[in-house]
């Protein structure tokens, strides 16, 4: 092949990279702004941001297609210096993962190892918990308050020699009730020392409540984890990270197949475009406050008691009113109310966007 034919091929190759890129971004935006494909359907059942991931992540994102072809290292370090950064700490005090429920897993793994139990309250967030009983390490469930607040009295009242393992997720999902900070704060320093502690923060940028992340070096027992998967609304592109002491980071890392690789090149561009989106996130936090506030007043007009929730989802009791609050929703195309205990009517619902919060206040009025 001579120089003439080699610089037009080259062309013809460049102008055709040009165009399945410019493609995959029109298809990007037509996908985006069909809300994931379901355009007459309003999905209100995983606590997942309905206004998708930030301005600024969406562009990294796009632009990160292109170097898909190569392992992320120097961004990952990127991230994790990043996220450190917000919480005073270093990037050895970082551990990431295809969201936080693989860390969560992870940890369940490392306390199972240790040949005890965990203690939980009920109802919480359960996604791990089928793994970790099938590792070994059998769950013992305290139950909530009457006022469907996580119970630490009774949580530490569960706990013995054999226990290795206590989760907290704080803000609580589902009820979306939170434990004050002082309050968590002597509960770290009185049980970290006997176990480790595996607090989910998923939720606590919608609230007022600090991380307690400040508390890593202290206790190398206590093990934050976060996510990007919802202030962040990248639900969908995996992407989490837990904060702990620099030897239990490690310990982590042992157990992951890669350490730090489970999230893709796309996936970490996106998530350390969004740490820098800060009118993005502020905007989301406001947004959900208004919608919630649609919500309950909905509610209290339909005279069901809610639960004041510090989240982007609501927790309710629907027995007095009347109706299946569920089957109602799904008539009008709204998804997602759903029980976590069972032999009651209390239900969950995700707090959508104020329109569609308006169209579920409208639904139960109807």
């Amino acid at each position: 092949m001579d120089r003439r034919q080699l610089l037009k091929q080259s062309a013809f190759a460049a102008a055709a990279f040009a165009f399945s890129r410019d493609a995959f971004s029109r298809e990007a935006e037509k996908f985006i702004v069909t809300n994931g494909g379901f355009a007459d359907i309003i999905k209100l059942s995983s606590n997942e941001n309905p206004h998708g991931p930030s301005p600024m992540a969406r562009k990294a994102m796009m632009d990160a297609v292109n170097g898909s072809n190569r392992y992320p290292w120097e961004v990952t370090t990127k991230l994790r210096e990043r996220i450190a950064s917000q919480f005073s700490l270093t990037k050895e005090h970082v551990v990431i993962g295809a969201g936080s429920s693989e860390l969560l897993g992870v940890v369940c793994l490392m306390a199972a190892l240790q040949k005890g139990n965990a203690v939980a309250p009920d109802p919480t967030f359960r996604l791990w918990m089928p793994a970790a009983r099938k590792t070994g390490l059998p769950i013992k469930l305290v139950p909530l308050t009457p006022g469907k607040v996580t119970d630490l009295q009774k949580m530490k009242e569960a706990i013995d020699a054999n226990t290795k393992l206590v989760y907290i997720c704080n803000p609580a999902n589902p009820t979306g009730t939170i434990i004050p900070a002082a309050e968590v704060e002597s509960f770290i320093k009185e049980i970290a020392p006997k176990a480790i502690i595996l607090l989910d923060e998923a939720y606590t940028e919608f609230s007022d409540e600090p991380s307690m992340a400040k508390w890593v070096n202290d206790y190398p027992n206590l093990i934050v984890a976060k996510t990007f998967s919802k202030i962040y609304g990248m639900a969908g592109a995996r992407a989490g990270f837990a904060l702990a002491h620099p030897q239990t980071v490690k310990q982590l890392n042992d157990l992951q197949p890669w350490s730090n690789a489970g999230a893709s090149a796309v996936t970490l561009a996106g998530a350390l475009a969004s740490l820098d989106d800060k009118p993005f996130t502020t905007f989301c936090k406001q947004e959900n406050q208004k919608a919630r506030s649609i919500f309950y007043a909905a509610l209290e007009k339909a005279g069901m008691p809610y639960i004041p929730s510090h989240t982007s989802f609501v927790y309710f009791d629907s027995t007095p009113y009347g109706k299946d609050v569920r089957q109602l929703l799904e008539s009008k195309q709204i998804i997602g109310a759903r029980t976590f205990e069972e032999g009651t009517k209390w239900l969950r619902l995700s707090v959508g966007t104020v329109d569609e919060m308006k169209k579920v206040a409208n639904s139960l009025a109807g």
